[in-house]
């Protein structure tokens, strides 16, 4: 995970195809090429041509006439579709197929209420993804269901679904793309072309809801792929195509396709504006629309459909220039808000002037999209930082059972900030060390600071720099029990650290305290540790910081951390789920093992506003939505937090329990004697949902307060936070930490304005320590809240931490 920061960051690279409704001829090799000189990279075919649809209208309408005729449906059979004729496809085994996005016919209608239509519709589409998967073609776009027709539409969807499923059967290796406008579009329902089956259902089965409900919702486009992907049980092999108009919808629906494998993102010319030079331009919204879906770990194709044919091709003769694919800023300059897409009057009337003075660019879309391209904006550190571990789930660390490899080490070593502001901590606390006139646990008068679990040494070097910078002595001591890490500790004090660090190799807990020279054992002033998770305490800092506690002076000994809580907040996380499916056949503990992921491709189900926005871009766009100025803020809960160094009393009773030894003891709640049972934690979480979704885990995030201080005029509260609420203003670029992730073996689905309730428990058997957790979903029906579907218990104790 090394950061990119060192050097130019690379352009991103966009692969960009055209595709025309109504290709006016076969795509072949010397068309492909012609396209590629251009500066596309990829074209579209249909897999059939209109021979086929000449067939279909022949043989269906006389299927009818015949019911019509007073035959019974019960009588006669469906009519059968014959193999595919030579001049009924484009397609053949040849070198460019695997280069060419395949169109299923758009015509065909697999949702449709008439069985007869269905069935029909069925045939031609399985012999078409048949056919191409035997070409060799590897990937193929299929219109979604029509949603526009109410009650019928939502009972087709099913239907619609099932026959995707089959067709994945069809072609093993092929990958799905189910084309979807983002929004329910009345325009999309009417483009399936001239001659499509939906107006042959017969009328008994052209059904409509009359209670108003066959309106559609910003939300029904999603609904239809979510059941989609659903029924086909999160295949791999399937995606989206998502298909965006000129007006966005709102933020939160931008950011609920974020989430899905959107595979393909389609730009129809209509979705493009006119700039004052009469150029194609898209809205500020585009713009960081695709800039996000860009910044994904698989980043999607960019498909210009109904642009204009490829230039060149029609006039043999004609010379087209190689497309250097980009243009000068005065010509992409953006649209104005606003703004009429046409000419004014006075522009109109000196339109051949204006024509004249430009450029001649044959493909003047593809220009634009190549300019975004070279014009992206810079990705923030964290997601330079983690280049290629977007959305890929980690097992969690443990170190205390585990002896970690040096190059997990260094990556941590890489925080920009975590380190600096362990120091910033360090010289505050020594400040007011002397400040308050302390007493010291040295018989030199030097505080005494252990760092444990010291690792290669990140923290000693912070704790010698803060007390330069403090001008405060120290003696310092450096706890490591990874016998290959402490050689590099002996090494660092020899070369770096003047031997000005006594470096012991054990476990901390078991460490008595320092040594003196009369053989004396001494106490530590300053507790310095990074045994943070990503959960804050999954990796067991409270364990580990109890165990070393009997080291610190108990008058007014300090810990760096000294307090930390742990947060969560349930995401839709489809591509997650995907994951854990696949990866569940061969461990069937994985639905149930809490992961550290950097989570990317995520929706929020609750959320509170947006994030608070900078001058410039209040001054910015404000009509067009827009997912990086107006991003949704999750809701992100506290759990519980943990406390250092934790009360005596607690303390003792823990050892008192250790054993069996405390008086009327019957042991721990969850087995052995009890000793840890002061760091088992339980809280019920309420999220509001406004939008319905799904939802597919729980996100865990920390902050941890590692100095407070006590009042002085140099005063200053030290924070590190990984929630996204509070993170860019308490540790903003901090990189240590990925969130955790604790997923539903069983996705739930919640409707809108509803109520998760997420309860969480961290539990303790004196040998491990894991977590267990429920996910509910509520709604209010009459002002009386109703249970509508709860997870199962879901426990990590197969994968705990062992203590």
């Amino acid at each position: 995970m090394d950061s990119s920061a060192s050097g130019a960051e690379p352009m991103p690279i966009f692969y960009v195809g055209q595709h025309e409704s109504r290709r006016s001829v076969p795509v072949t090799e010397q068309v492909l090429q012609q396209a590629r000189d251009c500066g596309y990279d990829m074209l579209t075919t249909e897999i059939s041509t209109p021979h086929l649809h000449a067939e279909v209208w022949k043989l269906l309408p006389s299927y009818f006439e015949e019911l019509e005729g007073g035959v019974s449906a019960d009588e006669i059979p469906i009519p059968l579709l014959p193999p595919f004729k030579p001049s009924e496809t484009y397609l053949t085994p040849n070198e460019i197929i695997g280069q060419l996005l395949a169109f299923t016919s758009p015509w065909i209608d697999l949702s449709s209420p008439d069985p007869v239509v269905s069935n029909i519709s069925r045939q031609i589409f399985n012999q078409e993804v048949a056919y191409a998967a035997f070409c060799g073609s590897g990937n193929i776009v299929v219109r979604g269901p029509n949603l526009g027709r109410g009650r019928a539409s939502s009972e087709g969807i099913a239907q619609y679904a099932r026959a995707i499923n089959e067709a994945l059967s069809l072609g093993p290796y092929v990958q799905i793309h189910i084309h979807l406008p983002i929004v329910p579009d009345p325009d999309w329902d009417n483009t399936g072309g001239v001659g499509h089956l939906a107006p042959l259902a017969r009328p008994e089965f052209r059904e409509f809801t009359s209670d108003g409900s066959q309106g559609s919702d910003i939300l029904d486009a999603w609904d239809a792929w979510n059941t989609i992907r659903t029924l086909c049980k999160y295949n791999a092999r399937l995606s989206v195509a998502l298909s965006l108009p000129q007006h966005l919808p709102p933020v939160h629906v931008q950011w609920r396709w974020y989430s899905e494998p959107v595979r393909l993102l389609v730009l129809p010319g209509v979705s493009f504006l006119l700039n004052k030079r009469r150029q194609p331009v898209l809205s500020r919204g585009h713009q960081a629309l695709i800039s996000r879906f860009m910044r994904l770990k698989q980043q999607p194709w960019v498909l210009l459909s109904d642009v204009g044919p490829i230039p060149g091709l029609n006039d043999p003769n004609m010379l087209v220039p190689v497309a250097t694919g980009f243009l000068s800023p005065d010509r992409a300059a953006d649209a104005s808000v606003g703004a009429s897409t046409y000419p004014t009057p006075a522009e109109a009337a000196h339109g051949q002037d204006l024509s004249a003075k430009e450029i001649n660019d044959p493909t003047p879309h593809l220009s634009y999209i190549r300019y975004l391209q070279k014009h992206q904006p810079p990705k923030p550190i964290i997601e330079r930082f983690g280049a290629g571990y977007q959305d890929y789930l980690q097992a969690p660390l443990q170190p205390l059972t585990d002896n970690l490899e040096s190059i997990t080490y260094e990556v941590f070593e890489k925080d920009p900030i975590k380190y600096e502001w362990y120091e910033r901590a360090i010289t505050q606390a020594l400040k007011d060390w002397v400040t308050e006139n302390k007493p010291v646990s040295s018989l030199n008068g030097n505080v005494v600071v252990a760092v444990v679990g010291a690792g290669r040494g990140p923290l000693v070097t912070r704790a010698l720099q803060a007390s330069a910078a403090s001008g405060v002595p120290i003696e310092l001591y450096a706890i490591e029990k990874n016998p290959n890490a402490y050689v590099v500790l002996q090494r660092h004090n020899d070369e770096d650290w003047a031997n000005r660090v006594t470096v012991i190799k054990s476990d901390m807990r078991a460490w008595k305290g320092p040594l003196r020279a009369d053989g004396s054992i001494g106490q530590v002033d300053i507790l310095i540790s990074e045994l943070l998770g990503s959960f804050a305490d999954n990796e067991l800092s409270p364990e580990c910081l109890d165990g070393a506690q009997h080291v610190l002076n108990s008058y007014s000994g300090i810990s760096i951390p000294a307090s930390y809580t742990a947060h969560l907040s349930p995401i839709a996380a489809p591509k997650l789920h995907a994951d854990i499916l696949a990866r569940a056949a061969q461990d069937p503990n994985v639905p149930e093992t809490p992961h550290v992921v950097m989570l990317h491709a995520v929706d929020y189900l609750s959320t509170d506003g947006t994030r608070a926005r900078s001058d410039s871009e209040a001054k910015s766009d404000t009509t067009t939505p827009n997912l990086e100025t107006h991003s949704p803020m999750p809701d992100v809960q506290t759990c519980w937090s943990f406390t250092h160094p934790i009360p005596s009393r607690i303390l003792a009773q823990s050892n008192l329990r250790r054993g069996g030894g405390a008086s009327g003891g019957g042991g721990g709640m969850t087995g052995g004697d009890g000793a840890n049972e002061h760091n088992a934690r339980f809280c019920r979480l309420r999220f509001a949902c406004k939008s319905r979704g799904v939802c597919h885990g729980l996100a865990g995030y920390f902050e941890t307060v590692l100095y407070e201080g006590n009042g002085s005029n140099e005063w200053e509260r030290v924070e590190l936070s990984t929630n996204p609420v509070t993170m860019d203003r308490k540790s903003k670029d901090m990189i240590s930490w990925f969130p955790i992730f604790f997923p539903l073996k069983v996705p739930l689905y919640i409707p809108d304005d509803s109520e998760l309730q997420v309860s969480m428990w961290r539990q303790t058997d004196d040998r491990k320590v894991w977590y267990e957790w429920i996910v509910e979903s509520f709604v209010n029906v009459g002002g009386k809240k109703m249970r509508l579907g709860m997870s199962d218990l879901h426990s990590s104790k197969k994968s705990g931490c062992l203590m």
